[in-house]
Protein backbone atom coordinates (compact mmCIF):
# COMPACT_ATOMS: atom_id res chain seq x y z
CA UNK A 1 0.00 0.00 0.00
CA UNK A 2 1.36 3.42 -1.07
CA UNK A 3 0.67 6.67 0.49
CA UNK A 4 0.95 10.54 -0.29
CA UNK A 5 1.34 12.23 2.85
CA UNK A 6 -0.22 15.59 3.47
CA UNK A 7 -2.43 16.26 6.43
CA UNK A 8 -5.71 17.39 7.57
CA UNK A 9 -5.06 18.62 11.47
CA UNK A 10 -7.08 18.87 13.92
CA UNK A 11 -9.50 17.20 12.17
CA UNK A 12 -8.29 13.67 11.78
CA UNK A 13 -7.62 13.90 15.29
CA UNK A 14 -11.50 13.93 16.10
CA UNK A 15 -11.94 10.83 14.22
CA UNK A 16 -13.47 7.36 15.66
CA UNK A 17 -10.75 5.64 14.51
CA UNK A 18 -11.57 2.11 16.43
CA UNK A 19 -14.85 1.32 15.18
CA UNK A 20 -16.11 3.99 12.50
CA UNK A 21 -19.38 3.33 10.70
CA UNK A 22 -19.34 2.88 7.36
CA UNK A 23 -21.71 4.53 4.67
CA UNK A 24 -21.60 2.59 1.32
CA UNK A 25 -22.54 4.65 -1.43
CA UNK A 26 -23.73 2.90 -4.46
CA UNK A 27 -24.88 4.61 -7.91
CA UNK A 28 -26.64 2.86 -10.28
CA UNK A 29 -28.66 2.94 -13.58
CA UNK A 30 -30.64 -0.58 -14.44
CA UNK A 31 -28.46 -2.56 -12.49
CA UNK A 32 -31.48 -4.87 -11.09
CA UNK A 33 -29.57 -8.27 -11.74
CA UNK A 34 -26.20 -7.22 -10.72
CA UNK A 35 -27.70 -5.91 -7.30
CA UNK A 36 -29.84 -8.98 -6.63
CA UNK A 37 -26.48 -10.86 -6.46
CA UNK A 38 -23.83 -7.94 -5.08
CA UNK A 39 -26.35 -6.49 -1.98
CA UNK A 40 -26.04 -9.86 0.05
CA UNK A 41 -22.30 -10.21 -0.52
CA UNK A 42 -21.60 -6.65 1.50
CA UNK A 43 -20.31 -6.67 5.13
CA UNK A 44 -22.60 -5.48 7.83
CA UNK A 45 -21.73 -1.54 8.17
CA UNK A 46 -23.87 1.65 9.27
CA UNK A 47 -26.15 2.38 5.84
CA UNK A 48 -25.80 1.55 2.15
CA UNK A 49 -26.95 4.43 0.13
CA UNK A 50 -28.59 3.48 -3.22
CA UNK A 51 -28.95 6.30 -5.44
CA UNK A 52 -31.32 5.38 -8.22
CA UNK A 53 -30.79 7.08 -12.04
CA UNK A 54 -33.87 6.62 -13.29
CA UNK A 55 -33.97 2.83 -13.73
CA UNK A 56 -36.67 0.71 -15.88
CA UNK A 57 -35.49 -2.53 -15.12
CA UNK A 58 -36.76 -2.92 -11.52
CA UNK A 59 -33.35 -1.30 -9.82
CA UNK A 60 -35.23 -0.16 -6.91
CA UNK A 61 -37.22 -2.96 -6.33
CA UNK A 62 -34.24 -5.71 -6.75
CA UNK A 63 -32.61 -4.01 -4.37
CA UNK A 64 -34.89 -3.59 -1.34
CA UNK A 65 -36.09 -7.06 -2.07
CA UNK A 66 -31.54 -8.05 -1.51
CA UNK A 67 -31.70 -5.91 1.33
CA UNK A 68 -34.68 -4.76 3.77
CA UNK A 69 -32.88 -1.70 5.70
CA UNK A 70 -31.17 0.16 1.60
CA UNK A 71 -31.67 3.68 1.67
CA UNK A 72 -32.80 4.77 -1.52
CA UNK A 73 -32.15 8.35 -3.29
CA UNK A 74 -33.65 9.10 -6.43
CA UNK A 75 -30.96 11.21 -8.44
CA UNK A 76 -32.37 14.53 -9.47
CA UNK A 77 -30.04 15.15 -12.80
CA UNK A 78 -28.13 12.27 -14.92
CA UNK A 79 -24.36 11.43 -14.74
CA UNK A 80 -23.03 8.97 -11.71
CA UNK A 81 -21.41 12.07 -10.65
CA UNK A 82 -24.61 13.88 -9.43
CA UNK A 83 -25.64 9.89 -8.43
CA UNK A 84 -22.61 9.82 -6.31
CA UNK A 85 -23.44 13.39 -4.68
CA UNK A 86 -26.84 13.04 -4.13
CA UNK A 87 -25.62 9.79 -2.07
CA UNK A 88 -23.07 11.52 -0.29
CA UNK A 89 -25.70 14.12 1.08
CA UNK A 90 -27.65 11.40 2.84
CA UNK A 91 -24.73 10.17 4.70
CA UNK A 92 -24.81 9.69 7.86
CA UNK A 93 -21.53 7.83 8.83
CA UNK A 94 -17.82 8.46 9.45
CA UNK A 95 -16.62 6.73 6.47
CA UNK A 96 -17.62 6.48 3.09
CA UNK A 97 -17.21 4.50 0.36
CA UNK A 98 -18.05 4.43 -2.85
CA UNK A 99 -18.95 1.23 -4.82
CA UNK A 100 -19.98 -0.03 -8.21
CA UNK A 101 -23.27 -1.80 -9.10
CA UNK A 102 -22.00 -4.03 -11.34
CA UNK A 103 -20.44 -6.72 -9.66
CA UNK A 104 -17.11 -5.53 -10.58
CA UNK A 105 -15.94 -3.88 -7.24
CA UNK A 106 -15.24 -6.95 -4.55
CA UNK A 107 -16.96 -6.27 -1.22
CA UNK A 108 -14.25 -8.50 0.59
CA UNK A 109 -12.28 -5.60 0.16
CA UNK A 110 -14.13 -3.12 1.90
CA UNK A 111 -12.18 -4.33 5.21
CA UNK A 112 -8.77 -3.40 3.40
CA UNK A 113 -9.94 0.28 2.67
CA UNK A 114 -11.19 0.87 5.92
CA UNK A 115 -8.12 -0.16 7.46
CA UNK A 116 -6.21 2.19 5.08
CA UNK A 117 -8.30 4.76 6.64
CA UNK A 118 -7.88 3.56 10.42
CA UNK A 119 -3.69 3.72 9.91
CA UNK A 120 -4.19 7.09 9.34
CA UNK A 121 -4.76 8.27 5.22
CA UNK A 122 -7.86 10.83 4.73
CA UNK A 123 -9.04 8.85 1.35
CA UNK A 124 -8.39 5.21 0.53
CA UNK A 125 -7.92 5.14 -3.37
CA UNK A 126 -8.10 2.08 -4.92
CA UNK A 127 -5.76 0.76 -7.71
CA UNK A 128 -6.07 -1.87 -10.40
CA UNK A 129 -2.12 -1.40 -11.40
CA UNK A 130 -0.34 -1.58 -8.09
CA UNK A 131 1.24 -4.78 -6.24
CA UNK A 132 -1.72 -6.72 -5.71
CA UNK A 133 -4.57 -5.08 -7.48
CA UNK A 134 -5.56 -6.40 -11.01
CA UNK A 135 -8.17 -6.29 -13.68
CA UNK A 136 -10.35 -8.94 -15.67
CA UNK A 137 -12.80 -6.41 -16.71
CA UNK A 138 -10.78 -2.95 -18.71
CA UNK A 139 -10.16 -2.95 -22.07
CA UNK A 140 -7.01 -2.27 -23.76
CA UNK A 141 -8.66 0.98 -25.16
CA UNK A 142 -9.39 1.64 -21.84
CA UNK A 143 -5.53 0.90 -19.79
CA UNK A 144 -3.71 2.98 -22.73
CA UNK A 145 -5.69 5.89 -22.11
CA UNK A 146 -5.62 5.04 -18.29
CA UNK A 147 -2.34 5.39 -18.24
CA UNK A 148 -2.09 8.13 -20.78
CA UNK A 149 -4.34 10.36 -18.31
CA UNK A 150 -2.61 8.93 -15.28
CA UNK A 151 0.45 10.10 -16.22
CA UNK A 152 -1.12 13.93 -17.32
CA UNK A 153 -2.69 13.93 -13.47
CA UNK A 154 1.11 12.88 -11.56
CA UNK A 155 2.69 15.72 -13.92
CA UNK A 156 0.30 18.28 -13.28
CA UNK A 157 -0.46 17.45 -9.57
CA UNK A 158 3.13 16.43 -8.65
CA UNK A 159 2.07 12.85 -7.59
CA UNK A 160 2.96 9.47 -7.90
CA UNK A 161 -0.13 7.03 -8.43
CA UNK A 162 -0.64 4.45 -10.25
CA UNK A 163 -4.48 5.08 -11.69
CA UNK A 164 -6.59 7.78 -11.76
CA UNK A 165 -9.55 6.10 -13.41
CA UNK A 166 -11.07 3.56 -10.97
CA UNK A 167 -14.14 4.70 -8.96
CA UNK A 168 -13.51 2.00 -5.86
CA UNK A 169 -12.35 4.50 -3.29
CA UNK A 170 -13.19 5.59 0.44
CA UNK A 171 -12.52 8.78 2.43
CA UNK A 172 -13.19 10.33 5.71
CA UNK A 173 -17.02 12.09 5.85
CA UNK A 174 -16.17 15.18 7.22
CA UNK A 175 -13.92 15.58 4.12
CA UNK A 176 -17.00 16.10 1.99
CA UNK A 177 -17.09 19.58 2.63
CA UNK A 178 -13.27 20.26 1.22
CA UNK A 179 -14.53 18.64 -1.94
CA UNK A 180 -17.36 21.40 -2.99
CA UNK A 181 -19.32 18.96 -5.57
CA UNK A 182 -22.31 20.40 -7.83
CA UNK A 183 -25.49 20.93 -5.85
CA UNK A 184 -26.78 17.82 -6.20
CA UNK A 185 -30.69 18.89 -6.51
CA UNK A 186 -30.07 21.80 -8.24
CA UNK A 187 -31.98 21.56 -11.78
CA UNK A 188 -29.46 21.35 -15.14
CA UNK A 189 -31.42 22.93 -17.70
CA UNK A 190 -31.51 21.60 -21.31
CA UNK A 191 -28.16 20.00 -21.09
CA UNK A 192 -29.35 17.46 -18.03
CA UNK A 193 -25.78 16.88 -16.81
CA UNK A 194 -23.42 19.86 -14.68
CA UNK A 195 -19.96 19.55 -14.93
CA UNK A 196 -18.70 16.78 -12.40
CA UNK A 197 -22.03 14.92 -13.12
CA UNK A 198 -20.54 12.59 -15.52
CA UNK A 199 -17.85 9.70 -14.95
CA UNK A 200 -15.05 12.45 -14.73
CA UNK A 201 -16.26 12.36 -10.61
CA UNK A 202 -13.77 9.82 -9.86
CA UNK A 203 -10.94 12.32 -11.43
CA UNK A 204 -12.38 15.38 -9.82
CA UNK A 205 -12.38 13.82 -5.86
CA UNK A 206 -8.96 12.52 -6.79
CA UNK A 207 -7.52 16.04 -8.30
CA UNK A 208 -9.19 18.05 -4.79
CA UNK A 209 -7.98 15.82 -2.18
CA UNK A 210 -4.39 16.18 -4.09
CA UNK A 211 -4.34 19.36 -4.47
CA UNK A 212 -5.97 19.91 -0.64
CA UNK A 213 -2.92 18.11 0.52
CA UNK A 214 -4.84 15.22 2.40
CA UNK A 215 -3.18 11.93 3.17
CA UNK A 216 -3.87 9.86 0.20
CA UNK A 217 -2.96 6.03 0.44
CA UNK A 218 -3.40 3.38 -2.62
CA UNK A 219 -5.05 0.35 -1.93
CA UNK A 220 -4.68 -2.70 -3.88
CA UNK A 221 -8.22 -3.70 -5.59
CA UNK A 222 -9.04 -6.54 -8.36
CA UNK A 223 -11.48 -5.48 -10.57
CA UNK A 224 -13.83 -8.54 -11.25
CA UNK A 225 -15.74 -8.28 -14.75
CA UNK A 226 -19.41 -7.15 -14.89
CA UNK A 227 -21.84 -9.64 -14.43
CA UNK A 228 -25.09 -8.50 -16.38
CA UNK A 229 -25.55 -5.90 -18.55
CA UNK A 230 -23.24 -3.67 -20.11
CA UNK A 231 -21.71 -0.37 -18.95
CA UNK A 232 -22.31 3.29 -19.42
CA UNK A 233 -18.95 4.70 -20.04
CA UNK A 234 -17.76 5.61 -23.33
CA UNK A 235 -14.16 5.41 -23.53
CA UNK A 236 -13.55 7.88 -25.92
CA UNK A 237 -15.94 10.66 -24.77
CA UNK A 238 -15.56 9.95 -20.90
CA UNK A 239 -12.06 9.86 -21.37
CA UNK A 240 -11.97 13.58 -23.05
CA UNK A 241 -14.61 15.00 -20.36
CA UNK A 242 -11.54 13.39 -17.67
CA UNK A 243 -8.81 15.27 -19.76
CA UNK A 244 -10.68 18.10 -19.57
CA UNK A 245 -11.30 17.90 -15.54
CA UNK A 246 -7.34 17.77 -15.12
CA UNK A 247 -7.06 20.90 -16.90
CA UNK A 248 -9.64 22.44 -14.82
CA UNK A 249 -8.82 20.97 -11.83
CA UNK A 250 -4.81 21.98 -11.93
CA UNK A 251 -6.10 25.89 -12.83
CA UNK A 252 -8.78 25.61 -10.06
CA UNK A 253 -5.50 24.41 -7.86
CA UNK A 254 -3.43 27.18 -8.87
CA UNK A 255 -5.89 29.87 -8.25
CA UNK A 256 -6.37 28.84 -4.85
CA UNK A 257 -2.80 28.64 -3.99
CA UNK A 258 -2.60 31.96 -5.63
CA UNK A 259 -5.42 33.88 -3.43
CA UNK A 260 -3.39 31.60 -0.59
CA UNK A 261 -0.49 33.42 -0.69
CA UNK A 262 -2.21 36.99 -1.67
CA UNK A 263 -4.07 36.20 2.27
CA UNK A 264 -1.09 35.58 3.73
CA UNK A 265 0.50 38.77 2.45
CA UNK A 266 -2.69 40.45 3.16
CA UNK A 267 -2.88 39.65 6.91
CA UNK A 268 0.65 39.45 7.59
CA UNK A 269 1.12 43.29 7.78
CA UNK A 270 -1.89 43.74 9.81
CA UNK A 271 -0.82 41.87 12.88
CA UNK A 272 2.43 43.81 12.90
CA UNK A 273 0.20 46.29 14.96
CA UNK A 274 -2.05 43.80 16.77
CA UNK A 275 -2.05 44.89 20.40
CA UNK A 276 -0.08 41.53 22.16
CA UNK A 277 -1.37 39.88 25.58
CA UNK A 278 1.63 41.94 27.50
CA UNK A 279 -0.20 45.21 26.29
CA UNK A 280 2.18 46.29 23.89
CA UNK A 281 2.48 46.48 19.93
CA UNK A 282 4.16 43.84 17.87
CA UNK A 283 7.38 46.30 17.05
CA UNK A 284 7.25 49.34 19.17
CA UNK A 285 6.96 50.60 22.79
CA UNK A 286 3.71 51.51 24.49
Amino acid sequence: MSSHQGGTGDVAGSRDTRDPLISIVIPALNEALNLAAVLPQLPPVHEVILVDGGSVDGTVRSARRAMPGIVTVLQRRTGKGNALAAGFARVTGDIVVMFDADGSADPAEITRFVEALKAGADFAKGSRFTHGGGSSDITTVRHVGNRFLNLVFNVVFRTRFTDLCYGYNAFWADLLPLLDLPDHAQPAGRDRMLWGDGFEIETMITCRFAAAGVSIAEVPSAEKLRMFGESNLNAVSDGLRVLRTLFSEWRRARATRRLERSLDVTVAPLTKGTPSATGLETGHAA
